[in-house]
């Protein structure tokens, strides 16, 4: 579960440069930033997964 959570810290801040840049209007930037999202989602996805086999371990 720990790896899990460090992974999807590690997407967040992975992509906080390319926002700067997308919030500055560059397009590829946005593209990055969209494709990093939907990285995030399918690794909090994997993180909610791990949650609940841990709590329907116990």
């Amino acid at each position: 579960m720990l790896e899990q959570y460090e992974q999807l810290k590690s997407i967040v801040n992975a992509v906080e440069d390319d926002i700067r840049k997308a919030a500055g209007g560059n397009k590829a930037a946005g593209t990055r930033v969209r494709k990093q999202m939907q990285d995030v989602k399918n690794a909090a996805q994997e993180l909610r997964k791990k949650v609940l086999e841990a709590r329907d371990s116990d």
